[in-house]
């Protein structure tokens, strides 16, 4: 018997989620010098992920002129 289509995880890499895994979240604490040896693993506080959008560069005005005049 195989798995239904809607149950596969083929797409898991694409979705974005918005809260680091538990693993995830002892790290970063780690990281941030947050998590002592006698810390519990439960109740561990819920760390956001921000999702951060590069911003696209427009060439200055001047550039573009200059362009438009070469290939004239």
């Amino acid at each position: 018997m195989g798995l239904h289509s809607s149950l596969r995880r083929a797409g898991k890499s694409s979705k974005f989620r918005s809260v680091l895994k538990r693993t995830e979240r002892i790290k970063w604490l780690m990281g941030k010098g947050l998590w002592k040896d006698e810390s519990k693993v439960y109740g561990l506080p819920k760390i956001k992920v921000v999702k951060l959008k590069a911003a696209k560069k427009e060439k200055p005005k001047e550039e573009k002129k200059e362009e438009g005049e070469k290939t004239s």
